[in-house]
């Protein structure tokens, strides 16, 4: 008796006089089991058991019944008995179906006798010839003339190596009109359009986030969404643009939520530098890039010649360059440097009494532990006046942190304040500091004051 497989189906329908509908065949499902449907592994897309059962004839069993009749089993049954898989995921680099692996919060574990699902599709462009890339790269280099080389290395990164992290995000910023995401356009098609999705900042921040299966995840139009939103949306995006986390949890409608690899790389676009996204001087996610051209330097030809180039094999071109660019001296791991458009967005968002703070603590001589009091004794009238308002006391230690101090604690006094000349008083030091020292130094301005 031949036993009946997906691949010799053809031969078992001929005999019942039945035959598979083109394009489909049983071969193309998987059972998942979790949620009891069925993955159309061509597209990736789920479909419930009617589906395959009305597009996959019933399987003959090589058995006749009481009657005399051939048995079947329905396409979805001998899925689960002999096609399924236990768990889905999405990662680039590994094969459609990951045997003997499971993936969890903390990342891959071994198991005997499972099958994981991978999401990922593969990109299917064919490379042309990168010495005929020279189009794009022109237009890299004219719209970003100073960071040209970083943003090429990054997106060949993404093309060369899907599975991999890079550790920071780049923001491409400038006038409307110049070409930002034109520019993206070649690794768009070098990665796979549907390795790259694009999505507002406030869809960052919903429930929903399929996005991240995405090997470059554009957030367009990134600007001011009220003083809230920019540092909700800066600390909602830590997790996307830098490893740790390794995996992320995907939610996404009529799926079951599933654990990915956090691979994916993040570019955010903008046209608003002063009233953009919010960036601390501190931050080591982000790769700022700035053009200064604007509309005008650009005619109709010039776009009409580059996109007729994209469509006559540019795009293949491109994607050759990506392959074989050297990144040898790349990488993706490190913080990336801070351009002059990073300090520049850094300085925008600096509250006003920063700096005067930092006035304040220079002409000190940047003691190592130091009072309000002392900084208002040195400080301009119109700034002393705002350290002593009551309502600021608050955030007066968020603003000693972005100049380099914390509040040290009194380990002897369970308020943790000091007694200094009489009042209780608290203590900053400088966080470089060991915790040791930084008490060290609060009870030697204690000591010097009495």
């Amino acid at each position: 008796m031949t036993v009946w497989t997906p691949e010799n189906a053809g031969e078992e329908a001929e005999d019942s006089h039945d035959t598979l509908p083109n394009g489909v065949s049983l071969a193309d499902f998987y059972a998942f089991m979790p949620m009891h449907n069925y993955i159309f592994a061509p597209t990736r897309d789920t479909w419930p058991a009617g589906g395959v059962n009305a597009r996959c004839a019933p399987i003959p069993l090589g058995e006749l019944d009481e009657k005399g009749k051939k048995k079947t089993m329905k396409a979805s049954l001998w899925l689960d008995q002999n096609q399924s898989v236990e768990m889905m995921t999405w990662a680039p680099g590994l094969p459609m179906i990951i045997e003997n692996k499971l993936i969890a919060e903390g990342g891959w574990f071994a198991r005997d006798g499972v099958r994981c699902f991978n999401l990922y599709l593969p990109p299917t462009i064919k490379p042309g010839d990168k010495e005929h890339a020279g189009r794009w790269l022109n237009h890299v280099h004219k719209v970003f003339p100073d960071d040209a080389e970083h943003i090429i290395k990054w997106l060949a990164h993404r093309r060369q190596r899907p599975h991999e992290k890079i550790n920071h995000a780049l923001v491409l910023g400038g006038k409307p009109g110049i070409g930002k995401d034109t520019l993206l356009e070649p690794a768009k098609r070098a990665v796979g359009p549907w390795n790259f999705a694009e999505v507002s900042p406030k869809q960052t921040v919903g429930r929903f986030n399929g996005f991240l299966k995405s090997v470059i995840l554009r957030i367009s139009e990134a600007r001011d969404l009220g003083e809230l939103d920019r540092f909700q949306f800066y600390d909602h995006m830590k997790a996307y643009t830098a490893a740790p986390p390794d995996v992320l949890r995907v939610d996404e409608k009529n799926l079951r939520e599933h654990s990915v690899p956090n691979c994916c790389g993040v570019v955010i676009t903008t046209n608003h530098k002063t009233d953009g996204i919010y960036l601390p001087a501190d931050d080591r996610r982000h790769y700022v890039a700035w053009s200064r051209l604007t509309e005008e330097d650009f005619s109709k030809e010039y776009w009409n010649d580059l996109w007729g180039w994209y469509e006559n094999s540019g795009f293949e071109h491109a994607t050759a360059y990506l392959d074989t660019l050297d990144l040898s001296g790349f990488d993706a791991k490190a913080p990336p440097p801070k351009t002059a458009a990073f300090w520049a967005i850094v300085d925008t968002n600096r509250a006003p009494e920063e700096p005067e703070l930092t006035d304040a603590l220079d002409r000190l001589g940047n003691p190592d532990a130091v009072t309000l009091i002392k900084i208002q004794n040195v400080a301009p009238d119109d700034f002393a006046e705002w350290l002593r308002d009551r309502k600021n006391r608050r955030i007066v230690p968020h603003r000693f942190e972005k100049c380099g101090y914390v509040p040290a604690r009194n380990p002897d006094a369970t308020d943790g304040l000091w007694i200094i000349a009489g009042r209780r008083q608290a203590v900053y030091v400088k966080t470089t500091l060991s915790l040791c020292d930084q008490i060290i130094a609060a009870r030697n301005i204690r000591s010097s004051s009495t």
